[in-house]
């Protein structure tokens, strides 16, 4: 019990050591420091302003690919432990996305202009 104590002593004592550090060292913010980045050019748009409706749809396809990767990684560690059922479960896999692929460019999707 006595260790735990001690422990929580440290930690409480090491976060307001930190917390009153950071209080210390602030100044006022630098216009510099608040401005956005743009090159060092001034911004012609606001920064909330809306995306042409085309970017929406590379986005979809992008995550949609994005979580190909996310379910394939885990998949290469198990693939040797479950043989070939795995390997065919991907094939499944890929096969849906690729008919996708062909569904978004047979729609245009793909077509920038």
């Amino acid at each position: 019990m006595l260790n735990l104590l001690v422990v929580l002593a440290v930690v409480v004592a090491s976060t307001a050591l930190v917390y009153a550090a950071g209080r210390a060292g602030q100044s006022g913010p630098v216009a510099t420091d608040v401005a956005p980045f743009l090159s060092g050019a001034k911004a012609t748009e606001h920064a909330v302003s809306r995306y042409h409706v085309r970017w929406y749809t590379i986005t979809m396809i992008f995550l949609a690919f994005d979580m190909e990767m996310a379910f394939m990684y885990p998949w290469a560690v198990v693939v040797a432990d479950l043989g070939a059922m795995a390997v065919a479960e991907m094939f499944g896999f890929l096969a849906v996305l690729m008919i996708a692929v062909v569904y978004a460019w047979r729609e245009g999707a793909l077509r920038w202009v």
